[in-house]
Parts: structure tokens; C-alpha cells; sequence
């Protein structure tokens, strides 16, 4: 039973790779990071797949680990404190594929971190109101009230940009 839930695991995982790194440069916005941070929740997943007690939950329990990991090295780098001598010009990226629209993508950073993620899981992941509040270890009811919250304020942000 444990290998099938395993293989379960490793199949999920490379049928969903791309969703996962589009998710992850989301958050981080830089192309090794995303990277970095895939390769690192896959790696927990496969670590502790014996922890997993209802195998239907797959996606739910991959989706918490890799957002716990993208948030991780943001705070990591929050940290980070470069020298002088260590300071050097970062060139941006251009992921083909995977652009977000600037100005509504800036806005919706600008909004609290815990609604930020649910908005991103809900309308860049197309994920449920239920699967959100699994991955967020929330309320359903709390989930729904940060997301019509969020999006009231994004409208009003909107609608003063376009005035």
C-alpha cells in the first residue's frame, strides 16, 4: 500500500510539474528560485509520503508543501544581507509562458500575504474554495471572507487607476 501511494505521489507530481513551477515563479519571481523551491517540496514530498493518511489528498497535501516552501525562501531572503563588494546588478528574467499581467499582478502583492495566496491559488491555479482552505489550513468560511475582501479592494484599486 505504501508504494502505491508513492508511485500515486511521483505521478501526480511530474503529470503537474509545469503548474508547479508556474505557481512557485508567482511567489518568488525569479526562475532558479521557482526552480529551487519545485525541487525542494518535491523532495519533502517524497521524504515523508508515509505521513500522508488519506491518499485522495495529493494535490491538497503537495500544493501546502510547495506554498510552505515558496514562503520559506521568500523569509530566507528577506534575511539576506549583501556586502558592498557582493552587490552586483540582477538582470530580469522573461519566463515565456508563464507572464503575469504587471499591473494587476503588483496589485495583488500589495494585498496581505494570506489573501494574496488564496487569490493566487483560486485564480491562477484554478483550485476550489474547499481545496484553498485545505492548503491554507483555514475555515472554508474564513477563505471566502479573505477572497471577497481581497477582490473588494483590488476593484477599488482598479477603478482608481482607471479614473
Amino acid at each position: 500500500m505504501k508504494k502505491d501511494l508513492y508511485e500515486k505521489i511521483v505521478d501526480y507530481i511530474l503529470k503537474n510539474q509545469n503548474k508547479f513551477y508556474r505557481l512557485a515563479f508567482s511567489y518568488v519571481q525569479n526562475q532558479e528560485d521557482a526552480l529551487d523551491v519545485v525541487q525542494n517540496a518535491v523532495c519533502k514530498a517524497l521524504e515523508h509520503y508515509e505521513d500522508l493518511k488519506n491518499g485522495d489528498a495529493v494535490k491538497t497535501w503537495f500544493y501546502r508543501i510547495l506554498v510552505n516552501e515558496s514562503l520559506t525562501l521568500l523569509k530566507e531572503k528577506k534575511r539576506v544581507v549583501l556586502s558592498g563588494e557582493e552587490e552586483m546588478p540582477e538582470i530580469p528574467y522573461e519566463e515565456k509562458g508563464f507572464e503575469m499581467p504587471d499591473d494587476m499582478y503588483a496589485h495583488i502583492n500589495r494585498l496581505e500575504e494570506e489573501v494574496q495566496n488564496i487569490i493566487k491559488l483560486r485564480f491562477y491555479e484554478d483550485m476550489s474554495l474547499k481545496e484553498i482552505a485545505q492548503i491554507m489550513e483555514m475555515n472554508l468560511n474564513t477563505v471566502k471572507a479573505k477572497l471577497y475582501r481581497g477582490l473588494k479592494a483590488l476593484k477599488v484599486v482598479i477603478q482608481e487607476v482607471e479614473q
